[in-house]
């Protein structure tokens, strides 16, 4: 097998000088895919196009969907409250709960978010029945939670819609308002329910996605995430969601999103080990600003990735955390922060993350990493191909010279290796 413990110095080569990722000339873009494709020859990763939780999601997805347009809401409402009570997930911590209420509201809330994001069509003419067809089921069962989760989250997805991601200020005072009646109205679903009453994260998430529209979220932040995580300690997505909502962007500061991830990492010290959690609540914040690496501790950002993969040694985490060392910190941004040593010590994580751990790919993870958290754009088949060039661009060029002599580079369950010419 191969040692790459000594290996840092190739990885910073290959890193640093990868192209920017994200928005890219297609030129560029098609030079890329070209040169990836160069290296699938030699390059023999498996490659699994269709992993458990891309077809969990579609699944699920589809389940909630179908429910819906049989207008079999008793038993789509049982089945969100069961999955949140045994605290469902797919790997990547998505609650199976939340995505059959996306499901169910997505013939609702999918017209009315095109009509809303194409500007040849008039925001009057995005449908409003849909809606107003899931209050009334509601209505007939306003005790339910589960019915309740689903149009309190369509509400929310509306009121998004109406939103756009543009800065407060840049906000049509008609879209901004149109943006606090669907928020303020999943406030007042929301109140008749009591997470921990109901023994329910998924109201405690929404209470979370809730805090965009409140007049002090800064009082809150804290104490709704801490609730959130209380429920459901076990999943990773609430301690992201906690680090990217600390961002001076949102409701903290770089102090505040330091104390915290400390402060974290204590309380679930017995579930990620000591560091795991402080490295969840930083990811997607560094992510989105590389202004969050001020204040990192980058000795304990990865200890805390050792202890993830060794809490979790399966394959989702080793491609979400390769694909963030090799693409995610290879984006323009990170070239030129003052902390530059910090991401040079970051992208060192790589090195031991393949020899240790990485042994399949999954292009989703790497095609995500290619874009900030709150910017996935373009279908997922060509999310997914991004992934599968990223890929294979990097463990390309990290062999280059294996390779050119005419090795491939293999990979199994047992490790990975450089097989030599005609072997």
């Amino acid at each position: 097998m191969l040692d790459l413990r000594t290996a840092g110095t190739r990885t910073l080569k290959v890193l640093m000088s990868a192209p920017f990722i994200g928005r890219t000339p297609r030129a560029v873009e098609d030079t890329r895919h070209q040169t990836a494709e160069a290296f699938s020859a030699s390059v023999q990763f498996p490659i699994c196009e269709d992993t458990d939780e891309d077809r969990t999601r579609r699944e699920m997805i589809e389940a909630g969907q179908f429910y819906a347009r049989q207008d079999r809401w008793d038993d789509l409402a049982e089945l969100i409250r069961s999955h949140d009570a045994a605290r469902s997930a797919t790997a990547s911590g998505m609650a199976i709960s939340r995505l059959l209420s996306y499901g169910a509201r997505a013939d609702v809330v999918q017209p009315v978010e095109a009509a809303l994001s194409d500007p040849g069509l008039m925001a009057a003419h995005a449908p409003k029945g849909g809606l107003a067809a899931l209050e009334e089921v509601l209505e007939d069962e306003p005790e339910d939670y589960g019915l309740a989760l689903v149009v309190a989250e369509a509400h929310v997805d509306i009121g998004w819609a109406w939103r756009g991601q543009g800065w407060n200020a840049e906000i049509p005072e008609r879209n901004w308002q149109a943006f606090q009646d669907h928020f303020a109205r999943a406030a007042d679903i929301l109140d008749a329910f009591d997470p921990f009453e109901h023994n329910s994260p998924a109201l405690a998430a929404l209470r979370c996605a809730l805090l965009v529209a409140d007049r002090v979220p800064q009082d809150r932040v804290a104490d709704d995430y801490e609730d959130l995580i209380d429920l459901d300690p076990a999943n990773p997505r609430h301690l992201r969601s906690l680090g990217y909502h600390l961002l001076p962007r949102w409701f903290g500061t770089y102090d505040r999103l330091e104390a915290e991830a400390a402060r974290t990492a204590e309380r679930q010290s017995d579930i990620w080990g000591p560091d795991g959690a402080y490295t969840w609540v930083y990811l997607d914040a560094l992510s989105v600003d590389p202004g969050a690496l001020e204040q990192l501790d980058v000795v304990r950002f990865e200890r805390g990735m050792r202890d993830i993969l060794a809490e979790r040694p399966d394959q989702h985490s080793a491609n979400q955390f390769a694909a963030w060392c090799a693409v995610s910190l290879s984006d323009g941004r990170f070239h030129n922060v003052a902390q530059k040593a910090k991401v040079q010590a970051l992208a060192r994580a790589f090195d031991w993350i393949l020899e240790d751990h990485l042994r399949e790919i999954h292009p989703m993870l790497w095609g995500m990493a290619a874009h900030a958290p709150q910017e996935m754009p373009g279908s997922l088949p060509d999310l997914a191909r991004e992934g599968r060039t990223q890929a294979l661009l990097r463990l390309g060029r990290y062999f280059e010279k294996d390779l050119k002599r005419g090795g491939r580079l293999m990979a199994s369950d047992a490790g990975v290796w450089i097989e030599p010419q005609g072997v």
